[in-house]
């Protein structure tokens, strides 16, 4: 075969002159060759490693280049050992170390000859042995902080061990570090990898309070590893100390105050000492405010028991020191689903349990938690249902569930007869319940103003769960529903019952006072409830209260506070505050509501106070009352502090916060340990946002004791938020429901 070489040519032509030119010389064909990558390491007796060998063609070459391989290490191989490549067509070879390879450093040449051209690609080959491997076994215990009440709740940890690299055997589990007073159960393991064992931690009654680390000792042979638990052990509770929060905002005043708390202070409130502990994960939104109860007996021991219930029908009993799920239940029957969402975003994506239930603890044989449901059948028939269940069980109470139904003489829509029909597909109990004398009171919403809905409130009778009363506040109109932003009915010590009504039909023109259809559309209520029959007793219409509703400017979308404040002469003023989406704070006498009054009289000329141009949007909210301070927040607004003076609130803010709260704003609630020790605790809450909770000082909103912003790395991140849910505080802990469970905030363990 001739050699691949083009030889130099000289090409010469002849000028007219005579005179030859200079020679022009053509280059030679040559190839270029390269390896990749240009170094590798080689574990003896492993697979081996690919390198790709390439030729590249300089000066339009075309041929084969035959490639060999030199300088393999003892024990190295190279498959192929010999081959041809061609520019375009690399060849990929296998370097491969045997057990018995020489350790060490070498350059492997490959060598690619064609013709008389010669040309080396070096590859850097580094044989190392496999590493050995020792059997070992990784430890895991969770969660890693726990809480013990002395007397009371256990705290748990999960141990575990799992196998790795071929270890058998079992692996024993040694704990030190546990305090006196504690008890931990069992004291010592012996795991099995793969299968977790549960260590409980009981404080005996004597215990003092403390922060301690738990180290879980972990052996195998000569292999060890550790573990640790943080484990705070808090005092014995008592009724003293710890209160229950069995209803809405702690109270039927729909207050907002816990001021039985005496473990969180303005002290230890700080992104150093108070954080996220925990999260209690549950089947869906929790639009309702969880709700508390101290050292109930649930399976023999006593537990502090936290209720959430959830937009998927559920509600759950939680230990609220541990997390430990104590019981579940579903109030949705098994041939039924939760309601769709109608459309509307309010309530979104499944109507389950949205208004907050109420506990009574002397119900029946062990308590009862009242809760109503929502819930669709395939044919598309709607229902609500109230329920009751025993609180430490779970199981439905045997005069339960009840189905919601109701007629009342009127001729609005879906009425016949001149009786009115309640529809429930247009309806939500969005309302927190009410328990009061014996009776529960339900208020009830609609969907997105959908549909030709009406206002309707009803009582049933607390020990046969049936109806004893029905009053519908638009018998003759339409609108008139109850949203009130999740807040409950409100009470008085004489029983009245107090709403606030959303825009809808009210009658200008007055019999004796009352308006002449019985329409009380977009109006501040006081009910009775005397020999279980409601009844408008009392109520405020602002002057312009048919504008308002034409335009949508319900008064009822925020909540109704009740509170009593003292003048200068000393006469106590039993006042209602409440404002909607005309930005108005309204003040009401509860002894005189002040009734309709035309502009022609003076504008509200009939109430007590009101204060105007302070809130920057509308409120969907509920205020909070405490010290003689009320705090208000609107949508898009700050949170505002308006102090009492005289019995009058200031008309302009004493502070407010540097944080502006986006809709729907915030309903706050506040611990305290009588009057002292105030915190205001706030939620950034948006279904399409991050929460955020926030601490204040009740003095001076500007001056903000935390928010779970501020811990690095995220360490207080919580997920999204919902609509309406307000802050639970209670026995040193902050409980905020989200789109998925319940978030609990505390001091963190030291």
């Amino acid at each position: 075969m001739l050699p691949a070489v083009v030889s130099a040519a000289i090409v010469v032509l002849s000028a007219c002159s005579g005179v030859a030119p200079t020679p022009i010389a053509t280059a030679t064909a040559d190839f270029g060759l390269s390896a990749t990558p240009s170094s590798v390491t080689l574990m003896s007796g492993a697979t081996g490693q690919a390198v790709t060998v390439a030729a590249s063609a300089l000066s339009s070459f075309t041929g084969s280049v035959a490639v060999t391989v030199s300088g393999l290490p003892t024990g190295v191989t190279a498959s192929p050992a010999t081959f041809s490549v061609t520019p375009g067509a690399p060849v990929s070879v296998t370097l491969t170390a045997a057990s018995t390879a020489t350790v060490g450093t070498a350059a492997i040449v490959f060598t690619g000859t064609s013709g008389m051209l010669t040309h080396t690609a070096t590859v850097t080959a580094a044989v190392t042995v496999p590493p050995v491997v020792v059997p070992d076994f990784t430890l895991t215990i969770a969660p890693t902080a726990i809480t013990a009440v002395a007397g009371g709740t256990a705290g748990q940890v999960s141990v575990r061990a799992d196998a790795l690299n071929g270890l058998t055997g079992t692996v024993a589990v040694a704990l030190s570090g546990v305090p006196t007073g504690v008890t931990a159960s069992p004291a010592s393991l012996v795991l099995t990898p793969g299968t977790a064992q549960t260590v409980s931690f009981t404080a005996g009654a004597a215990a003092l309070a403390s922060s301690s680390t738990v180290t879980f000792t972990a052996t195998s042979g000569s292999i060890s590893h550790t573990g640790t638990v943080a484990l705070t052990v808090q005092p014995a509770v008592s009724a003293a100390t710890v209160r229950d929060v069995t209803t809405y905002h702690y109270n039927v005043r729909r207050d907002g105050l816990n001021a039985q708390e005496t473990i969180l202070t303005p002290a230890n409130v700080n992104v150093s000492t108070f954080g996220k502990l925990n999260f209690l994960p549950v089947d869906g939104k929790v639009d309702a405010e969880p709700l508390f109860l101290a050292k109930l007996t649930v399976g023999g021991a006593p537990h502090n028991t936290l209720f959430v219930a959830t937009e998927h029908g559920s509600v759950y009993a939680f230990d609220a020191d541990t997390g430990a799920v104590l019981w579940q239940k579903s109030v949705i029957p098994a041939s039924e689903m939760t309601s769709d969402d109608h459309g509307c975003n309010q309530i979104t994506a499944e109507i389950g349990i949205t208004s907050t239930p109420v506990i009574d603890r002397s119900y029946g044989a062990h308590g009862a938690l009242f809760t109503v449901s929502m819930s669709k059948e395939v044919n598309g028939t709607y229902h609500h249902r109230l329920h009751a269940l025993d609180i430490t069980t779970g199981a439905e109470i045997a005069a339960g569930p009840t189905e919601i139904t109701a007629t009342y003489p009127g001729s609005g829509p879906y009425s016949s007869g001149g009786v009115v029909t309640f529809n429930p597909s247009l309806y939500a109990e969005r309302a927190a319940l009410l328990l009061q004398n014996g009776s529960l009171v339900l208020a009830f919403t609609s969907h997105c103003d959908a549909g030709q809905y009406t206002g309707w409130v009803m009582a049933y009778s607390e020990s046969t769960l049936q109806q004893t009363s029905v009053l519908n506040l638009t018998p003759n109109g339409v609108r008139g529903a109850i949203w009130m932003a999740g807040n409950g009915v409100a009470a008085d010590t004489d029983g009245s019952l107090y709403v606030l009504s959303g825009n809808g039909t009210f009658d200008t023109t007055l019999v004796n006072g009352l308006p002449q259809s019985g329409d009380y559309g977009n109006g501040m209520l006081k009910l009775s409830n005397a020999a279980g029959k409601l009844a408008v007793a009392d109520y405020f219409e602002a002057y312009d209260t048919v504008a308002q509703t034409n335009a949508d400017l319900d008064l009822g979308s925020g909540g109704e506070v009740l509170f009593d404040a003292t003048d200068a002469s000393g006469a106590v003023h039993h006042l209602i505050v409440g404002a909607g989406k005309d930005k108005t704070i309204y003040v009401a006498d509860r002894d005189n509501l002040g009734k309709f009054v035309p502009a022609t009289a003076g504008p509200n000329s009939n109430l007590y106070q009101q204060i105007s141009g302070q809130l920057t949007g509308g409120v969907f909210a509920t205020p909070a009352f405490f010290n003689g301070t009320l705090y208000y927040s609107a949508a898009g607004d700050a949170l505002k502090a308006f102090p009492l003076t005289n019995a009058k609130l200031a008309t302009t803010p004493a502070s407010k916060s540097a944080v502006l709260y986006g809709f729907p704003g915030t309903t706050p609630a506040v611990s305290a340990n009588g009057t002292s020790n105030g915190i205001v605790w706030a939620l950034q809450s948006a279904t399409s946002g991050p929460n955020v909770l926030h601490a204040y000082d009740p003095t001076n909103l500007a001056n903000e004791y935390y928010n779970s912003n501020q811990a690095a790395a995220g360490r207080d991140a919580f997920g999204n938020g919902n609509k309406f849910i307000t802050p639970l505080v209670v026995n040193g802990k902050v409980y905020v429901g989200t789109t998925n469970g319940v978030a609990v905030f505390g001091l963190l363990p030291k």
